[in-house]
């Protein structure tokens, strides 16, 4: 076969030119992405080789308790902002964003301290229940550092809002982590393991600083967009009708809508935490599925397990980066489209997103999929029982990728209350197959309780939106996308380990030749896949 680009003829369709703004802040997105990904990968590594599993497995559980805080303290203030600010700049009343980022940010701010107070009164009956002592003091000292991280969170996403991708990927993706891994650094210099929680939450600090600063400046640049945007613009006479009712008020009744504005353009505050309040519920069930594991297997099996399934889900948290670096993108256009009643631009954004997707994370789940063991064997050789767990949480995740952002569309359509549903039956079900998993099969029993959250939280969507936007990920660009990426990262390294074995050798051979192929091979076929930079 050999290292040839894998390329088809297929006829290139015309693209939408609302994509052309969504590339742009994704492929900015992804920059930062893959870089935090490599630190964030990294920074686990040093911890787990420096640290004996106890110790890792303790300070990876106490992170994990910060983040579902945080989650919880962030009162959904920012997925709000996002979509309020979206809907002011297609509808008007960009002026009123002063107001909303103050209706917003103040009582998450306030939420974050009270949460903050509660984790350090309540440190010591954690610490015991996770086995361990000092996990109090990790418990105490990230604490410290919770509203900054809700801070950091309110002003990323408004800028992201205005469609400005570089602060996030600059301060969030690669700054911060950055400096954890510094400050990890000295830590296993010094050889005090009790600095650790301050090495990784102290980087906060300095992020909400900086990010307000950023929000600051794009604020002041900022024009409010009062023009068409350009997936209403055509000959079709029906756009311009549903962006004129758009442009009136929006449908009534629904968040953003004639009763909930002001004349100024302002959201008064029962309309914004209406909104903001069940997608703050459903972002801690969303934490919860994506951080709930490790702690129940702390506690059901010991810091140890918790360690060894930390490490085993690592894959899945850097193929959130990618995730992240379309869906932030994505998010402010599709409220933009949805208030504008552009439902051809809101299927075509979401199937080009969904290939985008596969391009991204289908390469890094295959190739952990073949190589799981000597994936996990770069945590040292006490984390290789992981392997199983692994291969699990890849499997789901390839399947999680090609059912695309079903779960983001339906929130911009203002509907959190679904979305709160469909992340609470997502957590019910995790916890409750870890109950009974975990003790049977430890850390791949939590890995299967991890998948099925996942694809539930990912499937109920699909359905509820049916009577409002039909999406299915199943077109053309994601045919090519699955198509590539088996070739490359599936076919091709199974024919490499039978011909040399396994090994590391074999899994950079396979991860080499497979990265340069794909390249090509999305290069050839970036028409189809909505990816030319021309757009």
């Amino acid at each position: 076969m050999g290292a040839h680009a894998l390329v088809v003829c297929v006829t290139t369709a015309p693209v939408p030119s609302g994509l052309r703004r969504v590339l742009r802040g994704g492929a900015v997105n992804m920059a930062g992405a893959m870089v935090g990904a490599v630190l964030n990968l990294a920074l686990i590594v040093a911890i787990t080789r420096a640290f004996s599993q106890e110790t890792a497995g303790l300070l990876f559980s106490a992170t994990s308790v910060f983040l579902i805080a945080a989650a919880v303290a962030n009162l959904g203030a920012s997925d709000g902002l996002v979509y309020f600010i979206a809907r002011m700049r297609v509808l008007g009343g960009s002026g009123g964003v002063p107001h909303l980022l103050r209706l917003a940010t103040g009582p998450a701010v306030l939420a974050a301290c009270a949460t903050a107070a509660l984790l350090v009164v309540f440190a010591d009956p954690l610490s015991r229940a996770l086995g361990d002592g000092q996990a109090g003091v990790y418990l105490r000292l990230v604490a410290l550092f919770l509203p900054f991280a809700v801070l950091t969170e309110t002003a990323l996403a408004a800028t992201r809002a205005h469609h400005d991708m570089t602060a996030t990927a600059l301060l969030d993706k690669t700054g911060r982590p950055l400096a954890q891994l510094g400050l990890v650094g000295v830590v296993v210099a010094a050889g005090s393991s009790g600095l650790l929680a301050l090495a990784w939450a102290g980087p906060y600090l300095p992020a909400a600083a900086l990010a307000w600063f950023w929000l600051g400046r794009v604020l002041r640049r900022s024009v409010p967009e009062e023009t068409v945007p350009e997936s209403a613009v055509g000959p079709d006479a029906s756009e311009h009708a549903s962006f004129s009712l758009a442009r009136t008020g929006g449908v009534p009744g629904s968040p953003g809508g004639p009763a909930a504005r002001g004349a100024d353009g302002r959201v008064d505050p029962s309309t914004f935490w209406s909104f903001a309040l069940p997608r703050a519920a459903a972002g801690v069930a969303q934490m919860g599925v994506q951080r709930g594991g490790v702690v129940l297997v702390a506690l059901l099996g010991g810091p140890g397990g918790a360690a060894v399934f930390m490490a085993a889900t690592r894959v899945m948290v850097v193929g959130q980066f990618g995730t992240q670096a379309v869906s932030y993108a994505a998010q402010p256009r599709f409220a933009e489209q949805l208030a504008a009643g552009d439902h051809v631009g809101v299927r075509a954004l979401y199937q080009a997103g969904t290939a985008w997707l596969v391009c991204l994370v289908w390469p890094l789940y295959l190739s952990a999929l073949m190589f799981a063991p000597e994936v996990m064997r770069l945590f040292g050789e006490d984390y290789t029982a992981g392997a199983e767990a692994l291969v699990v949480v890849c499997v789901g995740q390839v399947s999680a990728a090609v059912l695309g952002m079903g779960d983001l569309v339906l929130t911009m359509t203002g509907r959190t209350r679904l979305n709160l549903l469909n992340h609470t039956l997502a957590l019910v079900s995790l916890l409750l197959l870890c109950v009974f998993l975990v003790p049977v099969a430890g850390t791949t029993g939590a890995a299967v309780a991890l998948v099925v959250a996942v694809l539930l939280r990912k499937v109920l969507p699909l359905w509820q939106l049916r009577s409002l936007v039909v999406l299915h990920p199943f077109g053309r660009p994601v045919v090519i996308a699955a198509a590539g990426s088996l070739v490359w990262f599936g076919v091709l390294p199974s024919l490499w380990e039978a011909v040399l074995g396994g090994g590391v050798t074999t899994l950079v051979l396979a991860v080499s030749v497979g990265a340069a192929g794909h390249l090509m091979t999305m290069w050839s076929l970036r028409g189809p896949l909505s990816l030319d930079p021309r757009l």
